[in-house]
């Protein structure tokens, strides 16, 4: 029953992963980003990097939202009493409604995105 939830969502979703990923085409590693469009398997969402997704997916029976980002390295919040470990992988499942509106979508990509622009980039060492 979703899975035709997540077909009516299809339309609407598309146009905005495909939109974001022709922006950030030039930035990102070899083969990223990448538009995922699996609807009949349950899933439409954009790979930023190998470790930054987002996902609309379906289990049989409720839409869900699936984030997939890196714990920030920087945490200015933990102490030498309680380690937090940085860079770790964070996934994120949020319930959503069938009729979202566009505005919550384009939200959850720009939250996507701003984990994203938040991240420090890869350095490259090279010998001069």
């Amino acid at each position: 029953m979703s899975v035709a939830m997540l077909e009516a969502l299809r339309p609407r979703v598309l146009p905005m992963l495909r939109l974001v990923a022709e922006e950030y085409g030039g930035r990102m590693p070899e083969g990223y980003p990448l538009v995922v469009d699996t609807v009949e398997q349950g899933a439409i969402g954009l790979e930023i990097d190998s470790s930054y997704a987002l996902y609309l997916v379906s289990d049989g029976d409720e839409l869900f939202v699936d984030m997939y980002r890196r714990v920030p390295r920087n945490d200015a919040r933990s102490s030498g009493s309680r380690m937090r470990h940085g860079g770790a992988p964070f996934h994120d499942r949020r319930p959503i409604s069938p009729t979202i509106s566009d505005q919550a979508i384009r939200n959850l990509i720009a939250e996507l995105m701003s984990h994203y622009n938040f991240a420090p980039g890869i350095i490259h060492i090279t010998d001069s």
